[in-house]
This record gives structure tokens, sequence and C-alpha cells, in this order.
């Protein structure tokens, strides 16, 4: 190897070798985790090749990232599957020999397609694969660095996440049994959870420290996979004749988008937290506070109206630190965007013919496309990881699958309709047979469609959304008129066909994520929070995901701007849009000072642990539950008081996941809808701690199945002198009496 050749290798490892000192360095113990996760990752994904390198064969990386989500939806999907059909066991072996069988096949399947001259893995673009490898590892530590200042799983929703984990953990079917519901089993989207654990368990990790690191996992793809799409449609769309400087645009298009979609926060930040205070602090006024959750909960607050709805988006969720479905699912939705423009660029040049093929070979064709089955099969997924996604994302398919039937069969409108309409039922038959083993036992929530009462003011649309519809609009509007003025005989065809590959998805994208904002202004789906928030959920789901894709318009849309259109000013536009979107990046310095504190002080990392809080924030009940943890094999009833949701009860059940009568009463009446049924409960759970009864107290033991009786801190605060301590005790054997405090658990005698 050449002298000057040792040295560009030498330079180019620094920056991997000084990310793996510094996330030594940083993460202090819980390195270990961080790494036994990336490695897992790079194996996965590394193994997966064999599939990916099919499915984004057209990508400059084949890929290369988006193939480790392709390796964990398959094997823990698989794994899912199989524990629900009752053929596998939810153990660690089942799921790691799930990934073994998978890597076996593989691997056969790469050598076969290496011996047919097809080389899957990117060997040409290292150089590419090294730094993406490096965006993912910074982004992931980044993000796992400044949990470790609020790891605590307590707070906001973060019980019912973490508790989802734990049971799961214990138990060995699933649906597991709902913590908070002993009589029943989790009605509720828990893929995301799932997935989390199913890494631990493939990881041989502790959960106490996954639930942390699966978050900050989801947030550093959501930066380095639309670096990666992005990346590749602005290069496609660049070509491959430029030279110099710009052969770098790109990476910088990917890297904006990157920043787009995980870090930027929206114009509410950019408005009200430095605009607004900077004009009050010119007129010598009182200066107002920003609180980083202001830019999510803006429509029906700021003015105060009885229609409070939700606008949240992912740098929110990372730095807030709940676990939930739509935060777990960024990277399956990304996955399947990444898929569908594989597709189109696939497709493109392609001209299916009846005359040619035959009709038996043309609908064959049609409808054996890999990258459709694909995402047909991450739509059904949906159904559980999350619902409203496989919604949005079934429109979103149905969408790019209708434009380019247009473009590929030639504007032939019948044939258009029967191909289209054929794959539609298609993707939807094979997303709901594979979900099946969820859907026959989950029960909706969903109550109807009603048309909104009440809509969001116009300044506030614009404030929240303006600036990637405005950017949209400008994009689309001067694209059709470039490509009307070149066209002589103008139609619906050859307008689309005169578009490229990559601006007709970013077209896609952009008036998908406008229908998913305009939405909540005209329906929304009813719920239990109809009274006073009936669009929250509606519009915290849909928009959600435009601002997803928006991220991504908007960094493609600000580069063609900039460096393809001649016009100065579109440049202008450009440029606006660019000097924006930079800005709302400082929610992300606002939120996480605000959120996680001294965060360049790394002696003030706490570490990863989301359940040291216990320590301190339940002093009395600390020792009892983790004794319940470390002592209480498969998942017997354990009793506790029952509160009401985002409050400190039902502690016990959410850190150790063993399920108890009753839990918290929004959660379980959104989930369960039978009102009668959890005032029943409530009523017969004060009744075995409070009661003189004993034959009373014993039938509703056994009616529960109660194996654990605890009594700590929420049960004295709830019952206070009506506790009947002395009643409790003599039902069986006291098995924990902590030395300091009252707490104590009673194992019933049966």
């Amino acid at each position: 190897m050449k002298p000057q050749t040792v040295k560009k290798t030498i330079i180019k490892v620094i920056p991997a070798v000084l990310l793996v000192a510094l996330s030594a360095f940083l993460l202090k113990g819980d390195v270990w985790t961080f790494w036994t996760w990336y490695l897992l990752a790079a194996v996965l994904g590394c193994v997966g090749m064999a599939v990916t390198g099919r499915l984004f064969r057209s990508f400059e990386d084949k890929g290369w990232m988006f193939s480790k989500v392709v390796s964990i939806t398959i094997t823990g999907f698989l794994t899912w599957f199989l524990v629900s059909v009752k053929i596998l066991k939810f153990t660690t072996a089942a799921c790691v020999g799930i990934a073994l069988v998978y890597g076996i096949i593989c691997i056969l399947a790469y050598e076969k397609q290496r011996r047919n001259g097809y080389e899957c893995l990117p060997i040409d673009r290292l150089d590419l694969v090294y730094i993406e490898e490096i965006l993912f590892f910074a982004a992931f530590l980044l993000w796992t660095y400044l949990a470790g200042f609020h790891p605590a799983a307590h707070g906001t929703e973060k019980f019912m996440d973490y508790g989802f984990m734990e049971a799961m953990m214990r138990s060995k079917t699933l649906p597991a049994t709902d913590l908070w519901y002993s009589q029943g089993k989790i009605n509720y989207y828990y893929g995301g959870q799932y997935f989390a654990v199913f890494l631990t368990k493939l990881s041989g990790t502790q959960v106490e420290l996954t639930y942390n690191l699966m978050r900050t996992f989801v947030a550093g793809f959501a930066f380095v996979l639309p670096f990666s799409l992005v990346r590749q449609m602005t290069t496609d769309l660049q070509g491959r004749k430029v030279t110099g400087w710009k052969k770098q645009l790109p990476t910088l298009a990917g890297f904006l988008a990157g920043l787009a979609v995980s870090i930027a926060g929206n114009m509410h930040y950019v408005v009200y937290a430095q605009i607004l205070p900077l004009i009050q602090k010119l007129k010598g006024e009182e200066v107002s506070g920003y609180w980083f959750p202001d830019a999510t909960r803006y429509i029906g607050f700021n003015p105060d109206v009885p229609d409070k709805t939700i606008h949240e988006f992912p740098c929110y969720s990372f730095v807030l630190g709940d676990l939930h479905a739509h935060v777990v699912n960024i990277m399956f939705v990304l996955l399947l965007l990444g898929l569908l423009y594989a597709w189109t660029k696939k497709v493109r040049n392609t001209t299916p013919s009846v005359e040619k093929l035959g009709r038996r070979k043309f609908w064959m064709k049609q409808l054996l496309m890999p990258q459709i089955l694909a995402a047909a099969m991450l739509l059904g997924m949906f159904h559980w990881t999350n619902y409203w996604d496989f919604v949005i994302y079934y429109v979103v398919t149905g969408g790019t699958v209708l434009f380019m039937n247009i473009i590929c069969l030639k504007g032939d409108i019948r044939r258009i309709l029967a191909v289209t309409i054929a794959q539609a039922i298609e993707i939807f038959a094979i997303a709901t047979v594979i979900i099946l083993p969820f859907t026959l036992q989950f029960t909706t929530m969903v109550q109807g469609v009603r048309l909104a009462q009440n809509h969001s003011l116009p300044h506030q649309l614009l404030i929240l959304w303006g600036l990637p519809t405005i950017l949209t609009l400008v994009f689309v509007i001067s694209l059709i008129i470039e490509k009307l003025k070149k066209l002589e005989h103008k139609s619906l065809y050859r307008l689309m066909k005169a578009v490229r590959t990559p601006d007709l998805f970013a077209v896609i994208m952009g008036l998908c994520a406008i229908g998913l904002v305009v939405i909540p202004e005209l329906v929304y789906v009813r719920d239990i929070y109809e009274n006073g928030n009936a669009r929250a959920n509606t519009m915290f789901k849909l928009t959600y995901q435009a601002y997803i894709m928006f991220g991504m318009t908007m960094a493609y849309v600000i580069f063609r701007l900039l460096f393809i259109n001649c016009k100065k000013i579109l440049k202008a536009v450009g440029v606006i849009g660019l000097v924006l979107l930079l800005w709302t990046c400082g929610y992300f310095g606002r939120s996480v000072d605000s959120w996680f504190g001294q965060v360049l002080d790394p002696s003030q990392y706490k570490g990863l642990n989301a359940t040291a809080f216990l320590e301190t924030d339940f002093v009395e009940d600390a020792g009892a539950i983790r004794w319940l943890k470390e002592n209480i094999q498969d998942s017997p009833v354990v009793l506790e008081a029952n509160g009401d949701s985002y409050s400190n009860y039902e502690r016990v059940s959410a850190m150790t996941g063993l399920s108890t009568v009753m839990g918290w009463y929004v959660h379980e009446w959104l989930w369960r809808n039978d009102v009668a049924d959890l005032n029943e409960k409530s009523a017969e759970i004060e009744s075995i701690y409070t009661s003189t009864d004993t034959q009373r107290v014993q039938e509703l033991i056994k009616k529960y199945d109660i194996s654990y009786i605890f009594v700590g801190s929420c049960e004295r605060e709830k019952y206070g002198e009506n506790l009947n301590n002395a009643g409790l005790e003599s039902l069986g054997e006291i098995v924990y009496q902590d030395p300091n405090y009252e707490t104590y658990i009673v194992k019933i005698e049966k």
C-alpha cells in the first residue's frame, strides 16, 4: 500500500476512533450496552444486505442504513407472529434462534446472488457507507448521552411505556397480560414497545437501560435514514456529470434532511421564543418565558379555547423520552418511504404491455413487485405498531402507485384504474392477513368520524405549517410551469412523464403532508377525549407524519431551488427557507437545556437506568418494588391502589410488569371503553384495602386471583385511616417488611 493511501486511510479512521473514545468517556458504564446495540444493528444490517441490496439496488449504498431496519423488522415481526400463533414461546432463545435462521438464509441468498453476478454489498461505495455509519453512531451517541441526564421512566406516560416492556419481558405469550387490567390482555398498539423488548432479549441486555436506549436508537435512525433517502434523491436529480464542490451537495442536502426530521422544531419556536421576545425587549416590556412543550400545545391553548389540540414532532418526542407507538414507528415509516422511492426508480422506465407480455405475465408483473409486497407487509405491521400510520401510509403508498401507473401505462385511463385498484386491493389484503394474530384479539377504540366543529385560527396554521407548505407549493407550482412550457401537447400523462423521479417523489411527500394538515380542519376521529379535546388525537397522529414528510421535502426543495433552478426569485425563496429551517433547529438547544439541564458537564450524567428514580421519588416503596422484581417469577397478580392517569399510582405494576386489578383510569377507559366495569373494580379494590368483612375480602381476592397485596405510600395516601392493616396482614404471610418505613407485602394464602 502506498504511503499516501495509508495516510488517507488513517485520516479517515480518526473520526471513528474519536467517536468510540468519546462514547466511552461520556456514557461511562452504560457504554457496553450502547456498543452492544450498535454492533447488533451493524451485524443484522450487514447480513440483511442480501435482502436490502435487491430492494434498494438503485441506491448508491444499496440501502445500507435501511438494511438495519429491514433486518430488525423481519426478525422481530417473525418472532412475534410465531409467538402469537403459539408456535414459539417468547423467550431469549426464540429471539436468538429466529435471528440465526434469518442470518443463515441471508448468507445463502447472498452467495447465490453473487454466483449469479449480482453484488448485494456496496463494495464500490464504502466511502458513503463509512459516512453513514459515522452519522448514525454520532446521532445515536448524542441522544443516548442526553437521555442519561433525565433517564427516569416517571412522568407523562412513561409508566405505561416502561410497564409494557416489563410485562413483555415476563411474559412467554403475546399479547401479554395488561399490567393495569389483570383480567385481560394488552389492548393497545404495543408493537413499538415489543420491538424494544425483542432487541433487549436478542442482545442480552437489561430492560432498565434499554427503555432509554430504544428511543435514542430510533432517534439515530430518524437522522440517518432521511439523510440516505434525500441524499439519493438529490444525487439522482443532479446526475453523475457534476464535478468539484457540487459533488458534495447531495451529502449536504441529506444532512439538512436529517436535521429537519430529527433535530428541528417548528416556526412556533422562532416566533414565540425568538422574534416576539426580541420585540418585547426593544420596547422595554417584560420578556415572555418560553417552555419547549408550547410548540406542541398551541392551537387551543394560545388563545385558550375549548378546542385543545396536540401537534408534536420527533425532536420533542426524543427530548421528552416517552417510548410511544408513534415514536418507535418512525424508523419503520422511513423504511417504507425509502422502499417506495426505490420502487419508483425501478419501474419509472418500464412500459409493461399486455400485447408484448401476454395478459397473465402482465398481471403477474404488476402484482409481484418486491418493493410493493414489502410495503404491504410493513403497512400490515402498522396495525400493531401504530394503526394511524397504516391509514396514513396506505394513502401515501396508493398515491405513489397511482402516479407511477399514470406514467408507466402511458395515460391509458382504463388500464391505469384497473392496475391501481388491483394493487390497492392486493396491498390491503396482504396487510390485513399478516396481522390477523393481532387484530383478532384487539378491540378498536375508534368510535367513528365526525365533521370538525372547531377550526384552527389562520395565523396558527401559518406559524406551525406555513414554512413547509409554502416551500412545497412554490416547488410544485414552479415545477408545473417549468414542464408545461416545454410541452407541445399538454396532458396529465405528458406532464408527469416530464417530471423526474426525485421531483415526483418530493411532490408526493409534500402534497400528502399538506393533506394531513388539512384533514383535522375538516373531520376528526371520535374517542373518549371528544369533550374539549375532540381534534387532539387526530391532529396529533396526522401532523406528526406530516412533519416527517415535510422535513425531507423541505431539504430536497431547498437544494433544488438553490442549485438547480436558475430564477433568482426562486433562489431567494430557497435562501429564506434554508435560514428559517436552520433557525428552527434552535428549538433543540432550548428544549435540551430546559429538560436535561447541564449537559455540557459530563459529571452530571446520571446514567440510563430508567428505574433509579425509585430511590429518591419513592423512598418508602423502592425496596419493596425491587424485592418483587427480583423474587417473583412469571406474572402473578399484585394488588396496589389504583389512581388517575399520569399520577404516581401504579408505580408497582409499571416498574415490575406484574399486573394489578386496575390501573390508570383514563387509559383503561380508552382501551376498554367500559366505565361501569372500571368503577366496579375501583370500588372493589377499595373494599379489599379497607373492609373489615373478611369473607367479602377473600371473595374479591379469589375473584381477581390476587397473589400479593402491596401496601405502601400511595395506599396510605388514598385510604388513610380507613386502611385495614390488621385485616390485610391476616390474609397471608408478610413476605417483605421495610425496616425503615411502613411498607409491606402480603402473600395471599391459597
